[in-house]
């Protein structure tokens, strides 16, 4: 039977555990990555990542390899324990992420570890551990090592905005590689009709054609395969200047979708400005909400401060007459 002084602290366990769970959620960035110990944890990660990745190039160079290896195993032992750690701590902690998914104590968790980046972290350590039980080629061993490189994407807030820039603009992408590749089956086919009878060696399928169609529309032109007859010619002139088009195209939608994406991330913000500074007075938890989003949405510090500015100073906000929202860009 369960005494009073017993039953007393099992709350305060339970309050002290989530405490220490929130805290560790805080310094792996859950929570915004403005405080200086958690940047401390960021940039010691980060170059934990990049020492890493040099490392697997430079074990590579056979001598390299032969006269220091011991140094690049002891490393590498070394980063799988701090990675492993993280990652333990990361599926820990993820019931604190504010979103309804994550919150169930054993399926929010198992949520975590199908997200991308709770992928990437578990593909940073397995090849380590796959050692113990596999006989794997020493080769892929260090190529594998090299995906640790997309650990750097969580601290990078241009490799978040290229992923919602891609998800925004999927069926722009989508139409264009779907007119790619018909454009790609028509010319290869057409190539091989006109070029299969006097090279039948170079261009002797469709395949191998789609090849030459491939290098030609993307402007590379290794040499490998050089239409012969005068037709052959026309039209790989044709594929080639189609291809410059055709390059240019995504260009044109991901710049557009990059500047649409850090439109409305500042419009976003303006918005909690506007409900921040409606009252007249910034408090301290408007003002860490403040900073929660701009740390989420990817801005910088000058662009959230020329944000406030605009919000406290620049002008009504509201239409003093409707008491609608006047949605204007205070960055131009």
């Amino acid at each position: 039977m369960m005494t009073p002084a017993a039953s007393a602290n099992t709350p305060r366990r339970a309050t002290r555990y989530r405490k220490v769970r929130r805290r560790v959620y805080h310094m792996l960035g859950g929570e915004g990555h403005s405080d200086p110990w958690v940047k401390l944890v960021d940039y010691a990660l980060v170059s934990l990542i990049t020492v890493n990745c040099i490392f697997s190039v430079l074990e590579s160079v056979e001598n390299l390899a032969i006269v220091h290896g011991h140094i690049f195993h002891a490393f590498d032992r070394f980063s799988v324990a701090i990675f492993s750690v993280e990652y333990v701590l990361r599926v820990w902690t993820a019931v604190e992420i504010n979103q309804p998914r994550f919150r169930h104590p054993f399926f929010g968790r198992l949520h975590f570890i199908f997200t991308p980046m709770a992928i990437v972290d578990l593909v940073a350590i397995v090849p380590f551990y796959l050692g113990f039980f596999f006989d794997v080629d020493l080769r892929a061993m260090r190529v594998l090592r090299l995906l640790r490189v997309f650990k750097l994407s969580r601290y990078s807030q241009a490799m978040g905005i290229m992923v919602d820039v891609l998800r925004q603009e999927a069926r722009s992408i989508g139409a264009m590689l779907f007119v790619f590749l018909v454009i790609l089956v028509f010319v290869s086919s057409l190539m091989y009709m006109l070029e299969h009878p006097a090279q039948p060696h170079v261009f002797a399928d469709i395949p191998s054609a789609m090849w030459w169609a491939v290098v030609t529309m993307t402007t590379l032109g290794y040499g490998d395969m050089i239409p012969a007859t005068a037709l052959g010619r026309v039209v790989g002139a044709c594929t080639a200047v189609i291809g410059v088009g055709m390059i240019a195209l995504p260009a044109g939608v991901l710049a557009s979708g990059f500047s649409e994406q850090l439109r409305q991330r500042r419009e976003e913000y303006l918005e909690t400005v506007d409900k921040v500074v409606r009252d007249g007075r910034v408090t301290r938890r408007e003002k860490r909400l403040l900073e929660e989003t701009r740390a989420a949405l990817g801005l910088t510090p000058e662009e959230a401060a020329r944000i406030l500015e605009y919000g406290v100073k620049g002008g009504q906000l509201h239409c003093p007459h409707c008491g609608e929202p006047i949605h204007r860009n205070p960055l131009g």
